[in-house]
């Protein structure tokens, strides 16, 4: 997950946290935080959880606008893939407004295509534009293996943008 506010919100998916019975938040400096679930939406498989942790240990992220993004922009994905914990790959934007199943009546729409090298443990990861925006929320990988087969799917920064508000205020998103 990454860092929204230095209320100490954070956002991840909703499949990191949906079954968990404790949520341990650990900080770049090492630091380790309980965390509680403020709010989630399956559907978008977005979740929000808080850690009551000093304001100056919290450093939230940019967003950029996502409606801006192009084929072939670089990008770089953050998460812990494998538990290696504060890993980073790079590639580019291979494809935007793709629809990616969640459940077999639902889907997320336009979600950006990745060729960047995401695996189990980068879900919930910053996708971030070269001028170390976050663009995306990294969710989900094409396999057959389920390890990075080339083909990375995140969900676009304007979308949480409409969702996490919600979440933080109700608990969920009101559709």
């Amino acid at each position: 997950g990454f860092i929204l506010d230095q209320d100490g919100h954070i956002l991840t998916n909703n499949h990191v946290v949906e079954r968990a019975q404790r949520i341990l938040v650990t900080l770049q400096g090492g630091e380790e935080f309980d965390a509680e679930l403020v709010g989630a939406d399956p559907i978008n498989d977005m979740a929000v959880v808080r850690i009551k942790a000093p304001p100056e240990k919290l450093v939230p992220v940019r967003f950029a606008d996502s409606s801006e993004l192009k084929v072939g922009m670089r990008v770089f994905a953050i998460g812990n893939p494998f538990g290696l914990e504060r890993t980073m790959t790079t590639g580019i934007i291979s494809s935007l407004d793709r629809t990616l199943p969640v459940t077999r009546a639902r889907s997320i729409k336009s979600v950006i295509q990745i060729d960047a090298a995401i695996n189990p443990g980068n879900s919930g990861g910053p996708l971030l534009n070269s001028h170390g925006e976050v663009i995306g929320i990294n969710t989900a990988i094409a396999s057959s293996t389920g390890q990075n087969s080339g083909i990375g799917f995140a969900i676009p920064s304007n979308l949480v943008a409409r969702i996490v508000p919600e979440l933080i205020e109700h608990g969920r998103f009101i559709r």
